[in-house]
């Protein structure tokens, strides 16, 4: 930004994962848990973009806060292998640079966001994985755990009804079995958390951070670490990161499709995003959504299930936040 250009206003989108509503067993103090925890994360993302924070920064600190709340599928709180095991994907992308950096199977790093943006710093490679991927947490100092710093109950029984049921299935799902059921059907909810932003000096950035699928085979990758697939961002058009039925989403190159659609195409933000989540995926049988910021400011929060955890906050506004469609 020179000294002749107005700052741009600063906008900040999360995600917490994708699905399908249960109406029926929802209580309002189940859906206030959720609305508290997406408002603290956005307002804090949101204070940090108004002091001048990189859109980096502020949709990293936004994943890492997500990483850290057990109610979403990330960090403490992500699902479990068919193996009883944790296996972890993260990812960033700087839109001024198209900079990128991601982790996946990892079991040891406490926010496997602080891992992504590592690589993304150290700049030789884009994606690190397995053993390699925490050798190289290791060697820039952070923080590791024990596997079950990641585990809680709920998620272990989860993988027990799931297991039985011979199903791989996405976030948390088995979940609506137990006697406190969230507000979307866990058995139809799709995992993984992200951030998108646009900081004051027009630059875009996006991060993803996911358990990835409950009962999911050792080994599985899905979209969220691959550029492209489930995270993506260019300031030239959109940052977007993706939640849900992975495999399709890698299929299709959503997160990239959407800005292809806006570079080569002309279409606005709006319409990019509909033909991916309502077009493209639905092709192939694939559901869920994601979250889109374009370099004007404007916002997409498209899905094709009946709900998806996300909020927002454009420049001071009080952040919005929102379950249901």
């Amino acid at each position: 930004m020179t000294s002749s250009q107005a700052p741009h206003v600063p906008v900040i989108a999360i995600h917490g994962g994708a699905g399908t509503i249960s109406a029926a067993t929802t209580s309002a103090e189940q859906a206030q848990a959720y609305h508290d925890a997406l408002k603290n994360i956005v307002a804090a993302a949101q204070a940090a973009l108004l002091k001048g924070a990189s859109a980096l920064d502020a949709a990293c600190l936004a994943v890492e806060m997500l990483e850290d709340c057990p109610l979403f599928n990330a960090g403490h709180g992500a699902v479990f292998t068919h193996d009883e095991t944790h296996e972890l994907d993260a990812a960033v992308m700087d839109g001024a640079t198209l900079a990128a950096g991601a982790i996946a199977g990892v079991c040891h790093v406490r926010r496997p966001v602080r891992a992504a943006r590592a690589v993304l710093e150290d700049g030789a490679h884009v994606l690190l994985a397995g053993a390699g991927a925490e050798s190289f947490a290791r060697e820039r100092g952070l923080e590791m755990v024990e596997p079950s710093f990641f585990s809680t109950e709920a998620r272990r029984q989860q993988l027990y009804r799931v297991r039985d049921t011979g199903r791989v299935v996405v976030d948390h799902e088995g979940a609506s079995m137990a006697a406190a059921t969230p507000p979307l059907d866990e058995d139809k909810k799709f995992g993984t958390v992200g951030a998108v932003a646009l900081d004051m000096h027009g630059h875009l950035a996006a991060a993803t951070s996911t358990g990835g699928m409950t009962n999911k085979r050792v080994g599985r990758v899905g979209d969220s670490p691959l550029i492209g697939a489930g995270t993506y961002a260019d300031d030239r058009t959109a940052a977007v990161s993706c939640t849900g039925s992975g495999e399709m989403f890698i299929r299709v190159a959503a997160a990239y499709d959407v800005c292809a659609r806006m570079a080569y195409g002309g279409a606005t933000l709006e319409a990019a995003t509909h033909a991916v989540v309502q077009q493209s995926l639905p092709a192939i049988g694939g559901t869920g959504g994601l979250i889109a910021v374009d370099r004007h400011g404007n916002l997409s929060l498209a899905f094709n299930t009946e709900g998806m955890y996300r909020g927002h906050a454009r420049g001071d506004e009080a952040p919005h936040t929102a379950i249901f469609a």
